[in-house]
């Protein structure tokens, strides 16, 4: 493989920074973050930093894919809802997971581009042009969302998709500077918790491509 060494040095870089599920880390270590950008930026692909894939979004920094990874506790078989597809790239992490991922993108050459490259590589994904902010719900609930996106505040609808148990992770936050955030739908009340400072592209609305 090309980039054997360079994958090889990204996984012990990750598990430097506290990547500690071994699920996350070899499926980071087999999914080809290269075939997600463009040829011109593939010497950098498993470096970390985050890479322009065009439309003015990026595709985000592999410790932040694989600690929002990580923190989902992705199960065979489970019903998960990504609001952003982007590049595919965290779509395909979750599908090398085997999990059933229903995926949002709000700009359709993104999508497009993304399904045909998922395709190309074998992994299983549901995916659909929209407002990510409302979520699938012809497809919930869900086990987990992961918003890969930033947002100011938490879209309801998205909560209200979750089965009970389900996991909410999204940044919240200002345009420049979000806290990544975990919800734990319970019975009667969601559990939050608030954990670092990341930097995403801003969650946008519905347009005439929606």
């Amino acid at each position: 493989m090309v980039f054997q060494k360079q994958i090889k040095d990204m996984v012990n870089r990750l598990e430097m920074m506290g990547i500690r599920n071994k699920n996350v880390l070899s499926v980071m270590a087999i999914v080809p973050r290269h075939k997600f950008i463009s040829e011109a930026l593939a010497f950098q692909a498993y470096d970390e930093k985050t890479l322009p894939i065009g439309y003015g979004q990026t595709i985000s920094h592999p410790y932040t894919v694989a600690k929002m990874t990580e923190l989902l506790e992705v199960k065979n078989g489970d019903k998960i809802l990504e609001i952003g597809t982007g590049s595919g790239y965290q779509t395909a992490v979750l599908a090398a997971l085997k999990a059933q991922v229903f995926s949002i993108e709000i700009k359709n050459p993104l999508s497009e581009k993304a399904k045909k490259i998922l395709s190309e590589l074998g992994y299983q994904a549901l995916l659909k042009i929209g407002d990510g902010r409302k979520g699938w719900k012809a497809c919930a609930p869900y086990h987990a969302i992961i918003v890969t996106a930033g947002a100011p505040v938490i879209p309801i609808e998205l909560l209200n998709q979750l089965k009970i148990g389900g996991k909410l992770l999204i940044p919240v936050g200002s345009k420049e500077k979000q806290k990544l955030t975990l919800y734990v739908k319970g019975e009667n009340e969601t559990n939050i918790n608030v954990m670092d400072e990341f930097q995403f592209v801003p969650l946008l609305a519905g347009d005439k491509s929606a």
